[in-house]
């Protein structure tokens, strides 16, 4: 049996994604140590894996949303951060911001370019809130359980 929640066939599942991506944030926060990322290699892999899954979560939870509301096919990762700002889940800044950091997540996994280290310090410096915006923005969608 499905449960439906504003059209979210398991809002218990996008909950817990939710509730890792916080975690996630949590823990660069408090453990990582950004100035140290160009200098030590187990630093470096800490935040970039973490940030990877974070991603990685939201990814999910943008495609499962998408695919539940019937909000179109997206053709890259990138798109369905798109396809929730169309729908009203994001505004567009923030969508336009989870793109770039679905592109940086492409890097880390794939390795299309070599990871800068810069960057990655930005994102740790910079970005987390980000992600922590995309969970009440979908939180303020689907009723708590």
């Amino acid at each position: 049996m499905r449960s439906r929640a504003c059209g979210v066939t398991d809002a218990d599942l996008v909950a817990k994604k939710l509730a890792a991506i916080e975690t996630w944030v949590t823990e660069l926060r408090r453990l990582s140590r950004p100035e140290e990322i160009a200098r030590d290699v187990r630093e470096e892999r800490f935040v970039e894996h973490t940030l990877q899954i974070a991603i990685q979560a939201a990814l999910d939870v943008a495609s499962h949303i998408a695919s539940d509301e019937r909000l179109g096919e997206p053709r890259t990762h990138r798109q369905l951060f798109e396809l929730l700002s169309r729908a009203g889940w994001l505004d567009e800044g923030l969508a336009a911001s989870l793109r770039d950091m679905a592109g940086f997540r492409n890097i880390l996994v794939h390795g299309y370019a070599e990871v800068d280290t810069r960057i990655v310090r930005d994102v740790v410096e910079h970005r987390l809130g980000d992600l922590l915006a995309f969970v009440a923005a979908i939180r303020a969608r689907i009723p708590a359980r």
